[in-house]
C-alpha cells in the first residue's frame, strides 16, 4: 500500500506543478511585444511588462459605490468569465475597470476565470486550451456571466454605461443588449440553423439591424474569426452579406475577395477586387492585389 502511495503522491506534485506552470504565460518570441496567453490571473497583470497600465487605469476608475453594494449579495451567484487581450487596446482600457468593480462588489474572486488570447494570425483571438470555442468571441474583452452552468449574458468589448451600471442590470431585470447585437444574431442563427437557415433570414436581419451599425467592421470582425476556425463557408456568406449592409464601402469587397484569394478563387477575387477600386480608386494597397493577380 505505502509503495503504491509514493508514485501517486509524486503524480500528483507533478500535475499540479504543470497546472501551475500553466497560469500566466508569457510569449516573447516572434512578436514585437510580450503579451500573456492562456489562463492568467491579477497577479499575471501586475507583472512587469503590464503593470503600466493595469495599475494607472485600475487605480483611475471609481466606481459607483452605491450601485457596488447593491450588486454584491446577487452577484456572488455568479460565475464569471473573462477573455482579454493583454496586447488589446479595448482590454487594457476596461479590463482594470472590470477588477476595481468586482472587488468592490465583493466578488469572490476564485469564481473569476480569465483567459488571455493570442494576437498571431493563426491563433487569432484563441488560447491554446480553446476555452474560446464555441463562446462566439469576436471581439476583447468579454465578460460572460453564468448562474447553474448557464450562460445568462455578457459585455462584448466595452460596457453600453458602465460595469456597475451593466452588472447590475444583469443580475436583476437582465434585459440587458450587449455592443454588437447583430453578431450575436447571426451567430446564433449559424449555430442552431446552419447557413440554409442564414440565407433565409438575411432580409430580417437587414431590415432589423441595418440602421444600428456603426461601421464595416462589426461583422468583418466575426467573419474573420469564423475563417480562422475552418468555418470558412460561413465566413464567405456573412462577409458577402456584410457587403449589402455597406454598398459603397469599399474594404467589404476587398475583405471578401482576401477570402476567395486564400481559398484559391483567384477570378472571384479580382472581380471584388475590382470593385473595391472603383469605390477608392487611389488604394494603393488594391492596385497591389490586382496586379499580383493579373500576373499569376
Amino acid at each position: 500500500m505505502r509503495k503504491n502511495f509514493i508514485p501517486i503522491l509524486v503524480a500528483f506534485i507533478i500535475t499540479f506543478q504543470v497546472n501551475a506552470q500553466t497560469l500566466n504565460t508569457e510569449i516573447t518570441e516572434n512578436t514585437k511585444t510580450p503579451y500573456l496567453l492562456g489562463k492568467i490571473d491579477k497577479s499575471g497583470l501586475e507583472g512587469d511588462n503590464y503593470k503600466s497600465w493595469f495599475t494607472k487605469n485600475y487605480n483611475d476608475y471609481k466606481p459607483n459605490a452605491s450601485i457596488t453594494s447593491a450588486i454584491s449579495s446577487e452577484l456572488k451567484s455568479y460565475t464569471i468569465t473573462l477573455f482579454m487581450g493583454t496586447w488589446c487596446g479595448d482590454s487594457k482600457r476596461e479590463v482594470p475597470k472590470l477588477y476595481k468593480v468586482l472587488e468592490a462588489s465583493n466578488f469572490p474572486m476564485e469564481q473569476l476565470t480569465v483567459v488571455a488570447v493570442s494576437r498571431q494570425p493563426d491563433l487569432y483571438k484563441q488560447s491554446p486550451q480553446h476555452e474560446e470555442a464555441g463562446l462566439n468571441i469576436h471581439r476583447v474583452p468579454i465578460v460572460i456571466f453564468y448562474k447553474n452552468g448557464k450562460e445568462v449574458n455578457r459585455i462584448v468589448e466595452h460596457p453600453v454605461n458602465s460595469f456597475e451600471e451593466d452588472i447590475e442590470n444583469i443580475v436583476t431585470v437582465n434585459n440587458y443588449k450587449s455592443n454588437y447585437q447583430i453578431v450575436t444574431a447571426v451567430d446564433n442563427i449559424l449555430k442552431t440553423k446552419g447557413l440554409k437557415g442564414f440565407n433565409k433570414n438575411k432580409k430580417q436581419i437587414f431590415k432589423k439591424y441595418k440602421d444600428n451599425l456603426k461601421s464595416i467592421s462589426e461583422l468583418n470582425t466575426y467573419a474573420h474569426i469564423l475563417f480562422t476556425t475552418d468555418r470558412k463557408k460561413e465566413a464567405i456568406e456573412v462577409l458577402k452579406f456584410n457587403t449589402k449592409l455597406f454598398p459603397k464601402e469599399p474594404r467589404t469587397y476587398s475583405s471578401l475577395a482576401n477570402k476567395f484569394y486564400v481559398n484559391g478563387d483567384i477570378k472571384k477575387a479580382l472581380k471584388l477586387y475590382k470593385k473595391a477600386l472603383k469605390l477608392d480608386p487611389k488604394n494603393e494597397q488594391i492596385q497591389k492585389n490586382i496586379a499580383t493577380l493579373k500576373s499569376n
